[in-house]
């Protein structure tokens, strides 16, 4: 890696976005392009960085032994919630508050250091915005790419949702506030693999039905897969530039569930859960010829809805093990959940990405 000596921070500020440009002697502008990598559902394009989809990120390298981050939400919610990671270590998971400037003060002892910013929410929370990094010496990024790349799509569970009460105890006044996608299981297996990973993922969503909803009020996910923010409020259509080795998907906990008790609910359909799920996949495999899909059941269903389940992914494994496509079914042992809203909390997640952890490099590996 290259040093960047005398380098200067200049902050062009517009409404909750940023244009960084980066000056020096004898050397030509560097834009954040350059010293900032980031990864996952966001928006990185013209010195302006937005963390949009759980996990997103964004990382940058110092020499210095201090660095000022400024952050800003965008008032979609009260507050948001991000990790920040020093040198592959988490130091904390940081509150954000809408619609002002959020500072992050942090100290280093090495003589490089590696910072990643982590949206710890999911998209429905609002975006955060990178809008100043006050630091003296920033460096080139290391150009050694992951041994992989892989792509999560799924539901809460994939999300984090509930999975870190360590600072605010189950029961709080908003539902997201025992959000962590840093621990999910989706970004703990991908550290243990060396790689990349981009996670897809709504609270309550399903492949044909959602969590309380017969697809009446709430899209699903074949409908907003296709959309940068996983919705259909923004024109924002997703580029498909991840390119992931591997694509996993865990949905079908929300679309076998009982819901609330009190909505109307259907019985479970089979056949229009899997007829979903085939046009779904076949959509990932327009998008990325040959790559390795993993269908996952759940490890919040167990007993007969279980079997219900895996019958089902086993009908779209086969329809495209027909047409020769790397298609693989990996079945993970149910949990006791100890998260909030009987969700995974960091323990389980951890133990997940153990159990996945094996399959999942057997796979890669071929």
């Amino acid at each position: 890696m290259k040093s960047i000596n005398t380098i200067i921070l200049l902050l062009l500020v517009t409404t909750f976005h940023t244009t960084i440009t980066f000056s020096q002697k004898s050397t030509p502008e560097r834009s954040t392009d350059t010293f900032f990598t980031t990864l996952g559902r966001s928006i990185h394009k013209n010195g302006k960085i937005t963390l949009i989809g759980s996990g997103s990120s964004t990382t940058f390298t110092t020499k210095s032994k201090k660095a000022t981050l400024h952050l800003s939400t965008d008032g979609f919610t009260p507050y948001n919630f991000i990790v920040v990671e020093v040198n592959g270590n988490p130091i904390k998971r940081y509150k954000l508050l809408a619609n002002q400037d959020n500072k992050i003060r942090l100290t280093f002892t090495k003589k490089l250091n590696k910072v990643a910013i982590y949206k710890a929410t999911e998209a429905c929370m609002g975006d955060v915005y990178i809008t100043n990094v006050e630091t003296k010496e920033f460096v080139l990024q290391e150009t050694k790419a992951p041994d992989y790349k892989i792509e999560f799509i799924g539901n809460s569970i994939t999300c984090g949702m509930g999975a870190d009460d360590t600072e605010i105890a189950c029961g709080s006044e908003n539902w997201y506030d025992q959000h962590n996608a840093y621990y999910a299981y989706g970004p703990v297996l991908s550290r243990k693999l060396n790689a990349n990973f981009l996670l897809s993922s709504v609270s309550g969503i399903g492949m044909y039905r959602n969590w309380n909803d017969e697809n009446k009020e709430e899209p699903i996910m074949p409908q907003v897969y296709d959309n940068l923010y996983l919705n259909y409020h923004k024109n924002a259509p997703y580029k498909y530039n991840f390119n992931p080795d591997l694509i996993s998907i865990c949905l079908g906990t929300n679309d076998l569930s009982d819901g609330d008790g009190v909505k109307e609910r259907l019985p479970f359909n089979k056949e229009k859960y899997t007829s979903n799920y085939i046009k779904f996949v076949a959509n990932l495999y327009e998008h990325y010829p040959g790559v390795k899909i993993v269908l996952l059941n759940s490890p919040m269903v167990s007993g007969e809805k279980n079997d219900v389940f895996v019958s089902c992914l086993e009908k779209v494994k086969a329809h495209f093990e027909n047409k020769d496509e790397k298609i693989y079914m990996v079945l993970m042992e149910g949990i006791n959940p100890k998260g909030c809203s009987y969700h995974p909390a960091i323990e389980d997640h951890q133990q997940i990405a153990d159990q996945l952890y094996p399959e999942f490099k057997k796979i890669l590996s071929k």
